[in-house]
């Protein structure tokens, strides 16, 4: 342990990003997808009738996983090339099945491969947790669809929605990014048997020509690898198109806008004390300020999702100078952009579902901040019902504008309270009008609790019939 506190760790490993994702993005989930790619190359390869005999892909089989990582390491240093490092120490341990190890392959045959496996399941775990907070917020709209709220257009108080309402907002922005995400994992191809520059030449020369037999070796690794046959891509040079990163992160991109927009309007309300997030009985919101309560969940999640939209444009920039064939820029690169984009969006995810399932709600503030804007919201009403009662539709406007303009003055330059029914009621041109019923916040809402019902229906239920069996870890935050 001291050791590990005398040289850098990334805190998306330390802090945030959970042990599954991290599992999946891990040297050892990676290099032993290596050594199944290359046993389901030799089964394929054997039955197609190559000089590959049973008991060497038995041999394979039996060592998938006792990776000697000092021994790669070492072979590695020596080689300065990490896929060989690796099939010299499968050879050690499987020594029968030496000579026909990563036969007719090159590099990208285990690594593409590999990475679109990976990518696969990353995306499938995110989608899990986006799923998680389509159905978090549902089950928020559902409780608090009927408690009207201030609206804002421009930040400025707007015409009333509910709580539920606006929840909604938020789980359509990550249902739609959960559609994003489902669009991409099931349209992602397998790059599967091509060779150095894609032509399959080697391949093609190891079965004298051969064509039929080397298109069923590549369908064969395919099946072997757990994807269907059309889902394989028609060519590719040294590598799967790198324009595919491109397309993930640029989803990724998108859910971590969704998660910066929703935490953002979560700080605000926070500011405005109607909603917050959790906030732990020992909780310290502020060293030097013990009343604070920081919504530090929420920040945190912003933080992190606009380092995924950020990182987002580097892989435009990889596909974009990827020479002819290939060219090796792109490793570093993806290195760090793909498993950190992923560890930094599981991060966010985790948080926001903390947040989401521990919103605290205050509804008297909510009702106080909405009651001392309502009158204004109310004056198109008023002035209908005077009109409706007689009056000059000229005059009335003139009366509430004039009323409406001093009374906001007062708000804004002396602090005071907004008094503008007062000086409505003791107006003779709205004498006849019953404000206390037209200042009924139930009048203003429109259809929200009836779009919440409907949202929940058709898009939360359907979520919910989806995912129900796949379950995800408890977000269990580090800090």
């Amino acid at each position: 342990m001291p050791d590990d506190f005398d040289r850098y760790r990334s805190p998306l490993e330390t802090r945030y990003a959970s042990e599954a994702m991290q599992r999946l993005w891990s040297d050892g989930h990676r290099f032993g997808t290596w050594r199944r790619l290359w046993l389901a190359l030799a089964e394929s390869q054997m039955e197609l009738g190559l000089d590959i005999t049973e008991s060497q892909v038995e041999a394979l089989r039996n060592h998938l996983d006792d990776i000697d990582y000092e021994s790669a390491a070492a072979h590695e240093k020596r080689l300065r090339h990490d896929v060989m490092a690796h099939v010299h120490v499968l050879g050690e341990v499987a020594p029968e099945a030496r000579g026909i190890i990563h036969l007719g392959a090159t590099s990208q045959f285990v690594n593409c491969n590999a990475e679109l496996l990976i990518l696969r399941d990353a995306l499938a775990l995110l989608e899990a947790k986006t799923a998680a907070l389509v159905m978090a917020l549902g089950d928020f709209a559902q409780e608090w669809k009927s408690l009207p709220t201030l609206g804002f257009t421009h930040y400025q108080p707007a015409q009333p929605v509910t709580v539920g309402r606006r929840a909604v907002n938020w789980a359509q922005d990550f249902w739609l990014a959960l559609e994003d995400l489902e669009h991409r994992r099931s349209n992602l191809r397998f790059r599967g048997v091509r060779g150095a520059t894609g032509t399959q030449a080697s391949f093609l020369a190891l079965f004298d020509g051969d064509e039929q037999k080397v298109e069923e070796l590549d369908r064969l690794v395919t099946q072997k690898s757990g994807w269907s046959e059309d889902h394989r891509l028609p060519v590719t040079g040294q590598t799967y198109p790198r324009l595919v990163d491109a397309q993930v992160t640029g989803s990724l991109a998108v859910l971590a806008a969704a998660v910066h927009k929703c935490a953002t309007d979560i700080r605000l309300l926070a500011n405005r004390k109607e909603i917050e997030e959790p906030f732990g009985a020992q909780q310290i919101g502020s060293s030097a300020m013990p009343y604070k309560r920081n919504p530090m969940r929420c920040e945190r999640a912003c933080g992190m999702a606009r380092y995924v939209m950020s990182v987002a444009s580097s892989p435009l920039q990889t596909a974009a100078v990827q020479w002819f064939e290939r060219t090796l820029d792109d490793s570093a690169n993806r290195r760090l952009v793909l498993p950190e984009s992923f560890l930094a969006l599981d991060g966010c995810l985790d948080i926001m579902r903390d947040v989401l399932s521990g919103l605290v709600v205050y509804p008297e503030t909510i009702k106080a901040q909405l009651d001392a804007e309502l009158p204004f919201m109310a004056s198109e009403e008023i002035m209908m019902e005077a009109v409706r009662q007689g009056g000059d539709r000229q005059d009335v406007h003139e009366a509430i504008r004039g009323h409406a303009q001093e009374a906001a003055r007062r708000v804004k330059s002396e602090g005071a309270p907004n008094d503008l029914i007062e000086r409505l009621q003791g107006d003779p041109l709205i004498a006849g009008v019953d404000l206390e019923a037209l200042l009924d916040p139930s009048r203003y809402i429109g259809r929200s609790v009836s779009q919440v019902d409907a949202f929940i229906r058709d898009v939360v239920e359907p979520v919910r019939a989806r995912y129900a069996d796949r379950p995800v870890e408890s977000a269990a935050l580090h800090v």
